[in-house]
């Protein structure tokens, strides 16, 4: 009798819903800490506008995406 499961010495990969959850924490953590450099930097460099806020969380949000859809390819290309 032939089984149809693959061989016990091949790792188990995690299922989809694990890998896009902990895609989503690293899109967070990512902004997160954007935000807040450019908030420490807006603290100690003061001027009439939050420009190390801004820029800074734009650029984190830009990189955020870029992981995503570098993952999600992977994700699909598996």
């Amino acid at each position: 009798m032939k089984k149809n499961k693959k061989s016990s010495n091949q790792p188990k990969q995690p299922n989809n819903f694990l890998r896009l959850s902990g895609v989503a924490a690293q899109m967070g953590v990512t902004i997160f800490l954007g935000a807040y450099a450019g908030k420490q930097l807006d603290e100690h460099y003061p001027s009439d506008k939050k420009w190390f806020t801004i820029g800074l969380t734009l650029l984190a949000v830009a990189i955020a995406l870029y992981n995503v859809l570098r993952q999600v390819n992977k994700i699909n290309n598996k």
